[in-house]
């Protein structure tokens, strides 16, 4: 006999940034800011994201494409590894994540990809503790999650092995 479940997630939605409080707006900034060092000549689809840690520091990060998919690195990974490799014991707090396109106004969040949410993961895991997720587009909402497993209900981590 089978049985089902409900898996549910809680994402805060903010109108707009306007209506953040300084640190998320600060951490949104800075996301926005990197994103213009982003490469990315094939998508044209630019992201910027910015870790903070405890200890108060902001680490960015920006999508960096490779004519050799998948050798790039979504901007997510690229905050958070450099993040790691300088800091490895601080604690990451919040990540915020912002995108433009070359193609199109994005009014709505970016999200995370899938291996990003992974690796999101794999961090508050690490230090156990939530990483809150900010994410936004180029205008419109704002939306905040307290945790990846928001995003990635039925995660695996070190746990499951």
């Amino acid at each position: 006999m089978s049985k089902k479940i409900t898996i549910s997630c809680e994402i805060e939605v903010f109108d707009s940034e306007k209506e953040l409080n300084e640190q998320d707006k600060n951490l949104l900034l800075a996301a926005k800011q990197i994103m213009d060092n982003a490469y990315a000549p094939y998508s044209n689809f630019f992201v910027g994201a910015a870790v903070l840690l405890e200890n108060g520091k902001i680490i960015t990060g920006s999508n960096q494409e490779n004519a050799a998919y998948p050798s790039g690195l979504c901007a997510e990974r690229v905050a958070i590894f450099h993040a790691s490799s300088q800091y490895p014991e601080q604690t990451i707090k919040a990540i915020a994540v912002v995108a433009k396109s070359g193609v199109q106004i994005l009014n709505k969040p970016v999200t995370p990809c899938g291996s990003c949410r992974q690796v999101i993961a794999e961090y508050e895991t690490k230090f156990s503790a939530p990483i809150r997720i900010i994410m936004s587009g180029q205008s419109g909402p704002v939306y905040i999650s307290k945790s990846v497993s928001d995003l990635l209900p039925l995660m695996f981590t070190s746990k499951s092995l």
